[in-house]
């Protein structure tokens, strides 16, 4: 996989999937594509790394809130565009989309800022990764979080293993990534994923009652308890992308049996797995 990395950013992007916004401290950045229920393709992984970039870079901003919308926090990858792809014989190449978006997690984790994630609706795929990238999680009670790889004949990817393991378990993970089941945000709550689970009504008013009480703390504190955070549990991060992740899923993208889990996706029917 070709190696991504954030050199010259434009100084000025028109985001078309994403809308950024500073009010008190508060850099708010809100996924906006619902044609696919704000999945994650390299145009929206290039707005979310600019407006993150900007948001680190601005001295204004105290604290960050990544949001998606009422209806769902992100539907991961594109089925539909892979779907597209495989019918006209092309060939479906993810490196450079899964540069980006692990480009991106990693980042989240590095920034001096404090990052609130906040979920409605399903955080599917590479949405998980994202919801779990933020240093806190607040999600509403209709939140599913969901390893759906499994059922396109996939692997989790963009850190999902990684972070997952780290958080909630050698067994819960695997159960999940096998499985593909949703998790509640009850669930996601027990297990110590969120930080709390409010109602759909009140999810904006509350991830900004947390967003104020960060911006208005210590952030040379929050900086380096992030810096001590990232050395104590995600050093080899990207080592382990490199020679455990990646290899598996480009050996998994290359299979009948990916064809046929987003054929039977898109198709709305059970997948039919050769192991192949």
């Amino acid at each position: 996989m070709a190696c991504f990395r954030l050199t010259q950013r434009r100084e000025t992007m028109e985001y078309k999937k994403i809308h950024y916004s500073v009010e008190n401290g508060i850099a708010q950045i809100t996924m906006d594509y619902m044609k696919n229920m704000n999945a994650i393709d390299v145009e929206m992984a290039d707005e979310l790394i600019d407006a993150l970039a900007i948001a680190e870079g601005d001295t204004a901003v105290r604290t960050v809130v990544l949001a998606g919308s009422e209806k769902a926090f992100s539907a991961g990858g594109d089925i539909g565009y892979f779907y597209k792809r495989i019918q006209s014989g092309g060939e479906v190449n993810m490196d450079e989309l899964l540069a980006k978006i692990e480009y991106l997690t990693d980042y989240m984790k590095k920034m001096d800022t404090m990052i609130v994630t906040s979920v409605s609706g399903p955080a599917a795929g590479a949405g998980v990764s994202l919801a779990l990238s933020g240093d806190f999680l607040i999600c509403a009670d209709n939140a599913k979080f969901i390893l759906a790889f499994v059922n396109l004949g996939l692997v989790p990817d963009t850190g999902a293993t990684f972070l997952l393991t780290r958080s909630i378990g050698v067994h819960r993970t695997l159960e999940l990534a096998a499985t593909g089941r949703p998790v509640s945000a009850a669930e996601a709550k027990d297990w110590g994923l969120a930080y709390k689970v409010t109602t759909p009504e009140d999810l904006h008013d509350e991830t900004l009652k947390l967003a104020k009480r960060l911006a208005a703390g210590p952030l040379l504190s929050y900086k380096n308890i992030k810096r001590q955070v990232y050395a104590a549990s995600f050093a080899t991060y990207k080592e382990w992308l490199a020679q455990a992740e990646t290899p598996a899923q480009r050996e998994c993208i290359a299979s009948e049996d990916f064809k046929e889990g987003c054929k039977a996706f898109i198709e709305k029917r059970k997948a039919q797995f050769s192991g192949t």
